[in-house]
């Protein structure tokens, strides 16, 4: 067995493990500070959406020499000011974006384009996305995502409890708000990829979730019959037991998502690949965070409210106390015990040896009997078989 194995056994069995739930102020801290941090990046650079929200044209360009920064500001001119994005294909081409471009002026900066970029302008391939596809496209995305939300509270406050149900759905509007957050950040474009990869996260963080509630909610069966461990120490028992299998998980989704994102938009430069990838790379991420250090303590915290987890914990209490009082007390009597034992034994072996020294006094002040004792002289047999034992 590997290492990481024989430590995830050991998570499992309870012999070692982390006690995520004692500390989880400190996660909870630490996750408002990353929130906050992504809601003041949202406010103050806002999100850069793509042209199926906005509305424009797309232009892609055959092989091309120019860089696409220079093949940006081309663009910009000739578009009369209009924002625009380049990006290096894998060709050498360039894909050219130009949001709040009308179908009457696409015409007019293709050729100019041209004409910028030294290429034949039948050879630029252009495309025109009209303002209304792209909010159809929003608000079909913000409906599904309402009834994804909808159906997980459901599903869920069914399954198990509304406590576990609740406390899912507050990290998954952790993970999200994060990564739209780093997308406001970082400055990439939210294209229907972006939608594809949020929505992606949501089941994948769901799912890890899922396990650490099924876990804990077969470990809670009959809590309250027993005085051991109360609802939060069962509770990071649980998550320790499926600790290595969610970071095991949670890695194997990383590598081919981090594959996606440096190599396919970095080295090959397919735009469409940034764009999904990075909402996989940092929802994955945030997705087993939420799972490990919010979902599982905020269940906890709630249920800790309940009266019969409050009486539990009580019950606890009181049996931890009364075993610190008896081992406080037993760690106080053991010196005397140890001391006790060794006291008696010398005292023991002094009596001994004065008894031993008595004796031989004894003996040698006493005077020396002669071998013939009385025991042995023959008068010891006077008076057998007379009555009353007297001579005549």
């Amino acid at each position: 067995m590997s290492r990481l194995g024989s430590v995830g056994a050991r998570l499992y069995r309870g012999e070692v493990g982390y006690d995520f739930v004692a500390k989880r102020m400190i996660w909870y801290g630490l996750s408002i500070l990353i929130t906050i941090t992504a809601i003041v990046g949202l406010s103050v650079r806002g999100l850069h959406m793509g042209i199926e929200f906005s509305g424009g044209a797309v232009f892609t360009t055959p092989k091309t020499s120019i860089s696409a920064d220079d093949a940006r500001e081309k663009a910009e001119g000739a578009a009369d000011g209009h924002t625009a994005i380049a990006q290096k294909l894998g060709n050498s081409g360039l894909r050219i974006q130009i949001s709040d471009l009308d179908t009457e002026a696409a015409q007019p900066v293709q050729k100019a384009l041209a004409k910028e970029l030294g290429v034949e302008s039948s050879k630029i391939n252009t495309q025109l996305v009209g303002p209304s596809w792209g909010e159809e496209i929003a608000k079909k995305a913000w409906q599904g995502l309402a009834i994804f939300m909808l159906l997980v509270v459901i599903y869920l406050a069914i399954a198990f409890e509304w406590r576990m149900a609740l406390a899912a759905l507050i990290a998954l509007v952790h993970d999200l708000t994060i990564t739209v957050g780093v997308y406001a950040l970082v400055g990439f474009e939210v294209t229907p990829g972006t939608v594809i990869g949020l929505l992606t996260i949501l089941g994948y963080s769901l799912y890890d979730t899922v396990v650490v509630f099924d876990g804990l909610r077969e470990s809670t069966k009959g809590l309250t019959k027993q005085t051991r461990y109360t609802y939060s120490e069962i509770a990071n028992r649980s998550l320790n037991g499926t600790l290595v299998r969610s970071i095991n998980t949670t890695v194997v989704a990383l590598l081919p998502v981090a594959a996606l994102l440096f190599i396919g938009g970095g080295f090959l430069g397919a735009g469409m690949l940034n764009d999904i990838s990075l909402a996989l790379l940092v929802g994955l991420a945030a997705g087993a965070y939420s799972s490990i250090f919010i979902a599982t303590p905020l269940v906890a915290d709630l249920k800790e409210r309940d009266p019969q987890m409050k009486a539990l914990a009580a019950r606890v209490r009181a049996k931890h106390a009364a075993a610190a009082a008896r081992a406080e007390s037993s760690s106080k009597a053991a010196p005397a015990d140890d001391a006790d034992p060794e006291e008696a034994a010398d005292e023991e072996a002094e009596r001994e040896e004065a008894a031993a020294a008595g004796v031989v006094r004894q003996h040698s002040t006493q005077p020396t009997r002669p071998q013939s004792s009385t025991r042995n002289q023959p008068g010891c047999n006077r008076g057998r078989g007379r009555p009353s034992g007297k001579r005549r």
